[in-house]
């Protein structure tokens, strides 16, 4: 009995650790998606902004929630585009992205003030906190390293920016999310030196 008993927590250490690594390389591709493709990358994020939009007001209308928790949403929404304005490039100190995160927090105690008096399935305080809370600073977060090394004189005619993140000269460093996902891939699978 005892026997199956650690299996079974040995099992789902393992399993834990296969999804930690899918999710890893699940983002740092996406990171380097969005730094090959800042514009379509801008153009998908502001869909996504249209399309919380459309759902805070949906909820508004159909589902009876309250007019101030949409409210701040929408004003979050408005202050997303306002960081979409300067995208790739993200200032942290910027009051923009000041506002935002402070708005992430605000709307984040809102919609646990709310669920917390009104019952919905889990699923669907799910979908809310995914469509209107997560996804777009989910996306911005992702994409905060994307104007890093796209400047004119960091590159080389011919140079993209995945070439450039893959040259091991000057120009071959790092930085932003892709340092901390290349660190954790070298100390999860390090990489063999060619011996010539």
């Amino acid at each position: 009995m005892w026997f199956i008993y650690l299996l079974s927590w040995l099992s789902l250490i393992v399993q834990v650790s296969f999804v930690t690594l899918a999710i890893a390389a699940g983002l740092y591709y996406l990171a380097e998606l969005i730094e090959e493709y800042t514009v379509a990358t801008s153009r998908i994020i502001k869909y996504m902004i249209l399309f919380s939009t459309g759902v805070l007001v949906g909820l508004y209308i159909f589902e009876g929630f309250p007019l101030l928790m949409v409210g701040v949403g929408l004003f979050t929404n408005l202050v997303y585009f306002g960081l979409l304005r300067t995208f790739p490039y993200i200032l942290l100190s910027s009051p923009n992205f000041i506002l935002s995160c402070v708005l992430v927090v605000v709307n984040h105690y809102m919609a646990f003030q709310y669920f917390a008096q009104e019952y919905y399935p889990f699923s669907e305080v799910l979908s809310y906190f995914t469509l209107c809370l997560w996804v777009i600073p989910f996306a911005f977060f992702v994409s905060l390293s994307a104007g890093e090394n796209v400047l004119p004189s960091t590159m080389q005619q011919g140079d993209d920016v995945v070439s450039n993140y893959f040259t091991k000269g000057k120009r071959g460093k790092r930085s932003g999310i892709l340092l901390v996902f290349s660190f954790l891939k070298e100390a999860v699978l390090p990489s063999r030196q060619k011996m010539y």
